[in-house]
C-alpha cells in the first residue's frame, strides 16, 4: 500500500457522499496522475436515468477529456466500491495502470470478489489492484444508505396501512 492511497480514497469517499446526498448509491471515484487528481466522479444513474453513469465511468470520461487521450496508462483509479463488469471493462479499455478500491462487492465485483477481469491475462491489458483501502468506511456509507432506504420503505408501508385502516 502506498501512503497516498488513504488520502486519495478519502477523496473518493467525498465523491460518494455527494452521490448519497442526492439519493444516488454512494459510490465515488477519483483518478490520479503524477500525484494530482485529474478527474472525479460519483454515481448519477438515478439522477440521469442512465445505466452507464457509474462513478468510475464518469471519472474515466473526465480524465480522458482532461488529458486529450483515451489512454490513461500511468493513472490510478480510486473507487469506494469494487468495480462491476462494465466498469472493469472500461478500466481495461482505457489502460488504467492501477485500481485501488475500498469495499468488496460480493454480488457484482469483478476485481477479485466475483471474478477478476482486471488481471485476466487473456485481455491485452491488466491493471495492478489494491483492495480494502478504507474498506470499513467505504462499506459503512453503503450500509447506512441502504438501511435508510429500507427504513423509508417500511415507514411508507406502515403509513399506507394506517390510512387504509382509517378508511
Amino acid at each position: 500500500m502506498k501512503m497516498d492511497d488513504q488520502y486519495y480514497m478519502m477523496e473518493a469517499l467525498k465523491e460518494a457522499k455527494k452521490a448519497g446526498e442526492i439519493n444516488e448509491v454512494p459510490i465515488g471515484a477519483v483518478i490520479v496522475l503524477h500525484d494530482k487528481i485529474i478527474a472525479r466522479g460519483h454515481n448519477l444513474r438515478e439522477t440521469e436515468q442512465n445505466a452507464i453513469f457509474h462513478a468510475e465511468l464518469l471519472a474515466i470520461d473526465r480524465a480522458c477529456q482532461s488529458q486529450g487521450t483515451w489512454r490513461l496508462e500511468e493513472a490510478t483509479l480510486y473507487v469506494t466500491l469494487e468495480p462491476c463488469p462494465m466498469c472493469a471493462g472500461a478500466i481495461i479499455q482505457s489502460r488504467v495502470k492501477r485500481v485501488v478500491f475500498g469495499a468488496n462487492d460480493p454480488k457484482g465485483g469483478c476485481v477479485g470478489t466475483f471474478m477478476n477481469l482486471l488481471q485476466d491475462e487473456r485481455f491485452n491489458h491488466q491493471a495492478e489492484v489494491t483492495s480494502g483501502i478504507l474498506g470499513a468506511e467505504c462499506g459503512e456509507i453503503l450500509t447506512e444508505f441502504f438501511k435508510g432506504i429500507r427504513l423509508r420503505k417500511k415507514a411508507e408501508k406502515e403509513a399506507r396501512k394506517a390510512m387504509l385502516e382509517k378508511g
